[in-house]
């Protein structure tokens, strides 16, 4: 007889859906084995046939980390295409490259964490070139696009699981995972919250990952908004991925709890599903999992729906269905993907301003200067170059290499000893040629520096070295065959680095001046350089004695080298910038918006020897620079592969540009509030509420065509208002323009946005062509989040609807009446007041009211001052109480500004941050009035009740 196979178990029957197999495979499943899947490095489950998985596939613009993948524009600069649809389609390579290069690597996840949708607020954050922009709508719009590509048109099986980073107010790198970003509910949910919202009911969007910092003094990985918020905004399970570390972080740096038991068990039931933590040892996290059951933290049921989410993913990502479950295989370094990746790059640079010299002539004479002439820089997420275009390649192949000569700008020097000989660099000779992240590596931060090659020397003649200065005193110096000095593990320095890179840059020094000369400071180890008698190092820890005194002989500065080449040109070209591994990166933000003093040597260079000067600057984040006295100026992030041919062809006019701003850039540091201050309607940031005069404001973009609007129209109708208006080519060239569409409530009850952008789009239009838009604007959008309701509303009344090619260009108006919901009175004696609903504040800061969920108000010094409008007493009140805990303090209350009517002190100190008393004092009052509180000492607000 022949043996009959046995059934395949349900959890493999492809016509059951996916929740009756979850249901099937989690019963089948031992604890031991379902703990093992809460930890990002998911063990096979050989009795089961089910294989090994991870979470976690970094894929911001391209496949990164894992070797050769087509490289993007940075995510900053698709924002700037302002194209959701180009977005798309670069989300649906990135994710064709993801399966084709996972089907030779199996390290290679489909798990993607991408994009980032924090907004861009501050533009002195270290992250920013992993935003989209400032807004909310914009920052959706290109997230939901690229989360659309990366999951794939299969009408069940997603090519990628996209997971949105990083959840919530993260706009910091100083302290990032112990500083607290105080965020009030109208902020939450009229800015932070809505890009999520929005990208997650899109309906492509597998997960998000917490970020490391605190909201309103709890952290992020115990966010009770991922339950009360996010699980409420789609029916599909979404499965949360901690960030690296960040659960260890509860603990260790944050001390929010005593036990990693407790910090495991609090995070797991505030909705974190897989923990990112020790790498890919699983064993503390499990064992701190089995912990927190046996201490009666956690249920066997809690665990349960943690991997239902995990295997929710996996059952749309095809895995428990073979291998024609998802019958595209995935396509790599397409001549599509190239074409793609040079028009993302051309739609992402932006015209900053225009006299007339742009664009060029074909026979313009050009001088190409600057720090990133020759370069296309890569950023800590991108992949690694299959093809690479700098500025200086792209213009010598669009105008020829005859047409065109070249100066880097650098300073040229040769560090010489007390004994007077110089540093030398010896000949590399034959060495292991592997470039730094060539090769695939889950995790770049542990590739260590490359010891293979001699450490440096010192000599009679030495070595010529290239010197820039980054800004801050940060220094790279370069040898004459392009490497730059580095230091490995073993402390000797070497010329072995292609780039400055690595989690800990190991490439950056600084000059500190020391009696007649110099000591030179690695930064990376703290340590000073020594010259020793087998070669050149870093001094032992604690003896400072060894560190060498130079002296610093310059042979050549870089602005002679570029007033040479411009001299000689019809037009310079200076292209500055940064580079992304220093002075503004994860772990560090920027202290300032000017451009560092050596690119502004260079520029002024430039322009004093050719008034026909263009600056091009190729940026991860905004620059202040005065642009009177340039006649051109443009920026693009980094652009990826294609960033210099996408350049050269905006130059020469083969492109009109038509990237346009995705924030606003501030003429001066004084225009920007503290880079912890995320209260940007208190403290009026962004272009939503930014009152000063801005260099370049949101929605900035010129182009070589001239567009003219008319016929505006808007008529409110069930639900929405019809919105439409004409844009018309008037130029002699085919562009691009992008029209936006923004609004302003007249006359509101509340500070709203200056004006708020509904709706835009990107239109390619002919000379003499005209093209009507029509945009559906649901009332929604012009809600406000009612801190005296707890909920959105439309407020009735008129709003102006306003047209034009930029925030601050508007060229067409109209104002529309919306019937709403009228406002109310604070019904303050049945409901009170909660502290944090306030209008205004001053001197506030909002903080945990217990550790699982509410806010309280603290002074963030002495005092601090809360006003609540319209609170309705009715026939009257005698009695006030408040609920405050602290240390100490008192609460004073009075009414439209008046002076204090009464006062509630808390004498002695509560038992803890969180053990909240009353205190009741008499107060009389009836009628509307507007409520004011004056804190004062260390104590915690978090409710204020009336009775009569």
């Amino acid at each position: 007889m022949t043996e009959r196979t046995p059934p395949a178990p349900p959890f493999r029957d492809r016509h059951l859906p996916f929740a009756k197999r979850i249901d099937d495979l989690v019963a089948r499943l031992t604890l031991d084995e379902k703990i093992s899947f809460l930890h990002q490095f998911t063990p096979a489950v050989g009795r089961l046939g089910i294989a090994a998985f991870r979470t976690g596939q970094e894929a911001l613009h391209g496949v990164a980390w894992m070797g050769p993948a087509t490289v993007f524009p940075q995510a900053v600069g698709l924002g700037a295409t302002w194209n959701p649809e180009l977005v798309r389609r670069v989300g649906d390579a990135v994710s064709q490259e993801i399966r084709a290069m996972r089907a030779r690597d199996e390290r290679v996840g489909l798990n993607v964490w991408a994009p980032t949708v924090n907004l861009l607020r501050h533009p002195l954050w270290g992250r920013n070139e992993e935003g989209y922009s400032e807004d909310p709508r914009l920052t959706s719009a290109i997230a939901t696009a690229y989360t659309h590509g990366l999951r794939g048109d299969h009408p069940v099986y997603w090519r990628t699981a996209p997971v949105l980073k990083h959840w919530l107010a993260h706009n910091n790198e100083t302290d990032r995972d112990t500083s607290s970003a105080s965020v009030r509910p109208r902020v939450l949910h009229e800015y932070d919250l809505r890009a999520f919202r929005d990208t997650v009911e899109a309906g492509a969007v597998a997960g998000v990952m917490p970020a490391y910092n605190l909201v309103n003094g709890r952290p992020n990985h115990v966010s009770p908004y991922l339950r009360e918020q996010l699980r409420t905004w789609t029916d599909e399970e979404l499965l949360v991925c901690s960030d690296a570390g960040a659960p260890s972080n509860l603990v260790d740096s944050e001390h929010y709890f005593d036990t990693h038991e407790e910090a495991t068990a609090a995070a797991l039931l505030a909705g974190v599903d897989s923990f990112t933590d020790h790498g890919t040892d699983s064993s503390k996290i499990t064992a701190r999992l089995r912990g927190a059951l046996a201490r009666g933290l956690l249920t066997e049921a809690d665990i349960d729906t943690a991997v239902r989410r995990q295997l929710s993913v996996r059952f749309r990502l095809g895995e428990f269905d073979g291998p024609d479950a998802y019958a595209a295989p995935g396509a790599f370094d397409t001549p599509e993907h190239r074409a793609l990746a040079l028009e993302a790059a051309e739609q992402a640079i932006v015209l900053l301003k225009n006299d007339g010299l742009l664009p060029l002539t074909p026979d313009t004479r050009l001088a190409v200067v600057g720090l990133l002439a020759d370069e296309c820089k890569l950023d800590w997420y991108s992949g690694t170059l299959i093809h690479r275009s700098t500025p200086l390649e792209g213009l010598y192949e669009r105008f020829g290499t005859e047409r065109v000569s070249f100066a880097e700008g650098v300073d040229r020097v040769r560090l010489r000893t007390a004994e007077g000989t110089y540093l030398h660099v010896p000949p590399a000779g034959r060495t292991d040629e592997r470039a730094r992240g060539a090769e695939g590596a889950l995790d770049p931060a542990l590739l260590a520096g490359r010891t293979d090659l001699p450490p440096l020397t010192t000599d009679a003649g030495g070595t010529e070295l290239a010197l820039i200065d980054w800004g801050e005193d940060v220094l790279t110096l370069r040898a004459p065959d392009g490497r730059y000095l580095s230091v490995a593990e073993d402390g000797y320095v070497r010329a072995a680095a292609d780039q400055p890179g690595g989690w800990v840059v190991q490439e950056t020094f600084r000059l500190e001046p020391h009696e007649n000369g110099h000591l030179l400071l690695h930064l990376g180890t703290g340590r000073h350089v020594c010259v020793a008698a087998d070669g050149v190092k870093v001094a032992a820890p604690g003896s400072p004695d060894e560190a060498t005194v130079f002296a610093l002989e310059v042979t050549e500065r870089g602005e002679d080298a570029v007033a040479r080449a411009a001299a000689d040109a019809d037009v310079v070209v200076v292209v500055a910038g940064n580079d992304p591994h220093l002075n503004g990166r994860e772990t560090e933000d920027r202290t300032t918006l000017r451009l560092p003093g050596h690119q502004q040597r260079l520029l002024r260079a430039a322009r004093a020897a050719n008034p026909d000067t263009v600056l091009a600057l190729v940026s991860a984040y905004p620059y202040a620079v005065a642009p009177e006295t340039l006649p051109a100026m443009l920026w693009t992030a980094h652009g990826g592969q294609a960033a210099g041919t996408a350049l050269a062809r905006v130059l020469a006019g083969d492109v009109s540009p038509a990237g346009r701003l995705p924030q606003t850039w501030y003429a001066d540091d004084a225009d920007l509030p503290g880079l912890l201050d995320y209260d940007v309607i208190g403290s009026r940031q962004t272009y939503l509420y930014f009152e000063g005069t801005p260099l370049f404001p949101f929605g900035h973009g010129l182009s070589y065509a001239r567009f003219t609007y008319g016929g505006l129209t808007a008529r409110a109708g069930d639900g929405s208002v019809r919105v439409s208006f004409s844009v018309t080519n008037t130029g002699a060239v085919t562009a691009d323009e992008v029209a936006q569409l923004y609004t302003r409530a007249a006359d509101p009850s509340a500070i709203r946005p200056r004006r708020q952008l509904l709706d835009h789009a990107r239109i390619t239009l002919a000379p003499g062509e005209t093209r009507e838009l029509s945009f559906d604007v649901p009332l929604s959008a012009f809600a406000f989040w009612d801190v005296a309701r707890g909920d959105w509303r439309v407020e009735p009344g008129p709003y102006e609807l306003l047209a034009g090619a930029s925030s601050e260009d508007i060229r067409l108006r109209t104002t529309v009446t919306l019937d709403g919901e009228p406002a109310a009175p604070r019904a303050v004696v049945s409901r009170g007041l909660d502290a944090v609903d306030f209008d205004e504040q001053s001197g506030t800061r909002i903080v945990d009211r217990t550790k699982v969920s509410g806010d309280a108000v603290t002074p963030a010094a002495e005092a601090a001052d809360l006003v609540y409008r319209d609170c309705d007493f009715g026939t009257g009140v005698a009695e006030v109480t408040v609920e405050v805990a602290g240390e100490g303090g008192t609460v004073e209350l009075s009414l439209d500004g008046g002076a204090a009517a009464t006062a509630l002190t808390l004498t002695a100190p509560t038992t803890g941050p969180y053990d909240y008393t009353t205190l009741t004092a008499g107060f009389t009052a009836d009628g509307v009035h507007d409520v004011h509180l004056r804190l004062r000492g260390p104590l915690r607000l978090a409710r204020v009740g009336f009775s009569g």
